[in-house]
């Protein structure tokens, strides 16, 4: 069954600047599609005409009838006193309507025997069920609790939210909403790294449709199967995810290539022939005359393929200035609170030459206000930072900020370079400013514009520790993959924020993980990382199961060991060991023995009697391919704790054994 049917869609907003010139698109129940093209393509057009905001110049835009369409990006206006709670609510208000209508048709079965009431009374009743009614906190807490609005946030008053935190309450009412077609506008810009993968684990549950126009490229990866670029107001149709839709578009590029150099070599060959007919027929022979002519017509109709063109790579890089020394960055004892919140204490930490780094962490735990400290823009309650004598360092912070807004772009590079006007163009072309874009003023650029020019600016300082906060936030993927390749070819030391998760892996080779105050310090990739964690968190899950009590219980099973900078496991990339049974003490005597033996056949039997559930459960999800790899995880975990415990037992045994024989 076909969800979405656009055909022809054309819109100009200009006069002969046409956005849309004959877009057309099929998207069939259930699919995952994601909608690319540079900013200014039309995507967002696309959205809002789906959505009635827009209507076509030409085109048409049909729903599959009954189908419930639901826009992130669109924010309603709610009545004023309105809370986050409220708002949320409003997912609800069909089942709130059925829940009204069914408190009258009991007090009139008070009154009455009336077999229409009850029938009616019957019916609404299974409805309200099936809807969900009896549920709807269940499902709002776990929604709320993904996407992190806390009971705190949804006391506050709507009108008083930010941008983003109204996007991401507005994300989480389309959701409890239950929409048949979800247009997911940027739907993570505005989300941390957990808050995103909740909603990604959303989607893979999801059984509606999905179209989303994202950045975000991990998030393509993860989400869409299939991609729809935006290409000269047209659609350009790749059948997989955002990975193969890079593959596939160089692909079709080459070969676009290749066909045109055939096609010019083929008209060079024509060309020479029909200069030799005219030479032939300058010298009186007015057959050859008309065959060249005929051969030219032909060679015009062949001049109809343009040369098929992509972005040039970046032709400059940062100066860098050769490193002295053991430690670029030496943190002790650091401390930041603002008022009675504590961000985080006891922070101590080492860098070495040419490490690249990627502080992460949920929104608010301090990211920005830890690179701050480094940059001397805020003081530290207690502690140091040392940079190290031959520390030069060039920042992109997260909110850029020109000092004269009201400049051109030269002005601005003459006032802030030592370089002449034709240096200053010539590097502002380096950076994609060209003709009359360098004249526009800086207060003139958007955001990713910005970047740019700031990164332009960098790029002539000799650096070798390189800072950028959130260096990819609101940019299009044209312009993230731009900043990628100025940062690709730095050889010095890199200390970034970022939630773009493809960014992270591409250059993280070590990991600060700010989270409850502290930074786990993990030395790897980024995936190496979430391996790490994943693993620490089925080892917990694990260990909270054979005690009977739930990984949230803190009383009971206490969390992970979150790889602080005492943890051992932090330098590794290993995670620790989890052991149910007691650690042995030193033999005090076979009564003591004995003791520490039966606690470890004790242990062993709790983790046989587990690992035999996870059979039967893996037996029982065999049609639950997400549930079943689920199981299997835990099961790997169980069998490796197993082992270790048997190793134990078999130790203790042992000594048991001699310690009677003397």
């Amino acid at each position: 069954m076909i969800d979405i049917q656009l055909t022809g869609l054309v819109k100009e907003f200009e006069v002969g600047k046409r956005i849309l010139d004959g877009f057309s698109l099929q998207i069939e129940e259930g699919e995952r599609v994601g909608l690319l093209g540079r900013n200014g393509a039309g995507k967002t057009t696309i959205f809002r005409m789906m959505t009635g905001q827009v209507h076509p110049d030409e085109g048409t835009i049909a729903i599959a009838p009954g189908k419930r369409l639901g826009l992130i990006s669109q924010i309603p206006v709610y009545p004023e006193g309105y809370t986050v709670r409220d708002v949320l609510d409003t997912a609800f208000a069909p089942l709130h309507a059925m829940e009204r209508e069914l408190a009258e048709l009991a007090a009139q079965m008070g009154e009455t025997t009336d077999p229409q009431v009850m029938a009616r009374y019957d019916k609404l009743t299974a409805a309200f069920e099936l809807g969900g009614g009896y549920d709807t906190e269940t499902r709002l807490n776990k929604v709320c609790n993904g996407l992190g609005i806390g009971a705190d946030m949804r006391s506050r008053l709507f009108d008083a939210l930010s941008g983003g935190e109204k996007t991401r309450i507005n994300l989480a009412r389309l959701i409890l909403e239950d929409t048949d077609i979800l247009l997911l506008d940027e739907p993570t810009n505005h989300l941390d790294l957990n808050a995103t993968e909740w909603l990604e684990g959303y989607l893979e549950r999801f059984k509606g449709t999905v179209l989303a126009i994202s950045h975000d490229r991990w998030f393509l990866d993860k989400v869409v199967k299939r991609v729809a670029e935006i290409q000269d107001g047209k659609a350009e149709l790749y059948s997989g995810n955002y990975s193969f839709y890079v593959e596939e578009k160089e692909r079709r590029f080459q070969e676009r290539l290749k066909q045109y150099e055939k096609e010019q070599a083929k008209i060079e060959q024509l060309e020479a022939a029909a200069e030799q007919m005219r030479l032939w027929a300058f010298k009186g022979n007015d057959k050859q005359y008309k065959r060249a002519i005929n051969m030219e017509r032909r060679i015009e109709r062949m001049r109809t393929t343009d040369k098929p063109t992509k972005e040039r790579k970046l032709a400059t890089r940062f100066g860098e200035r050769e490193f002295h020394g053991d430690e670029a960055l030496v943190i002790t004892e650091l401390k930041k609170s603002f008022g009675a919140r504590t961000l985080f204490e006891h922070i101590n930490l080492e860098v070495a030459g040419g490490e690249r780094i990627a502080l992460l962490g949920d929104n608010g735990t301090g990211k920005s206000t830890f690179i701050k400290l480094i940059m001397e823009e805020e003081a530290p309650d207690s502690g140091s930072i040392y940079l190290g004598p031959s520390i030069r360092i060039g920042y992109l912070p997260q909110i850029i900020h020109f000092d004269r807004p009201d400049r051109n772009l030269v002005d601005t590079m003459l006032y802030a370079q030592n370089c002449t006007t034709q240096e200053a163009r010539d590097r502002l072309a380096s950076f994609k400013f060209r003709g009359e874009d360098v004249f526009k003023q800086v207060s003139a650029l958007s955001g990713g514009e910005q970047s740019r020019l700031r990164l332009c600016m960098l790029m002539d300082s000799r650096i070798n520790l390189l800072i950028l906060d959130e260096p990819t936030n609101h940019l299009d993927i044209d312009s993230r993959e731009w900043i990628e390749e100025a940062v690709e070819e730095y050889g010095g030391n890199l200390l970034f924020v970022s939630h773009d998760r493809y960014f992270i892996e591409k250059f993280a080779t070590r990991v600060w993980m700010l989270e409850n105050g502290q930074i786990t310090d993990f030395r790897g990739t980024y995936s190496e990382f979430r391996a790490f964690r994943e693993r620490q968190e089925l080892l917990s899950r694990s260990a909270c199961s054979q005690r009977g009590s739930k990984p949230s219980d803190s009383a009971r099973c206490p969390p992970a060991p979150k790889g602080g900078a005492s943890d051992p496991s932090r330098r590794s990339g290993l995670s620790p060991l989890l052991t149910t049974a007691p650690q042995p003490k030193r033999p005090g005597g076979t009564k003591e023995l004995e003791k520490q033996v039966r606690a470890a056949e004790r242990a062993v039997e709790k983790a046989e009697v587990r690992l035999d559930e996870l059979s039967q459960e893996a037996e029982d999800a065999a049609s639950d391919y997400l549930k079943l790899q689920d199981v299997y995880k835990e099961r790997e975990a169980v069998e490796d704790e197993l082992a270790h415990l048997y190793a134990q037992w078999e130790r203790l045994a042992a000594e048991l054994e001699e310690a009677k024989g003397s």
